[in-house]
């Protein structure tokens, strides 16, 4: 699946949750308190079942998951591994 695909059903997701708000790639999730840190489990879960990827414990980075580009580019790099 490539980065568009990829970005395509992030912000599906994505938009689930914010509503009324056109997300920018490069948008901080959790500085604009679009979302809260609970939700981040709830990203987590959709990206382990729709990625078919494992999040461990030492990817838990806010920094893996506050953008749609920085989620794009964990994904890619742990599907890569």
């Amino acid at each position: 699946m490539g980065t568009d695909e990829n970005k395509g059903k992030i912000r599906t997701f994505l938009s689930r949750y914010i509503r009324n708000h056109e997300l920018q790639d490069d948008e901080d999730i959790f500085a604009s308190r679009l979302v809260n840190s609970l939700f981040a489990m709830q990203l987590v879960l959709f990206i382990e079942k729709d990625f078919q990827i494992k999040v461990e414990n030492e990817d838990l980075d806010l920094k893996n998951f506050n953008t749609l580009n920085s989620i794009s580019a964990f994904i890619e790099q742990k599907a890569g591994t």
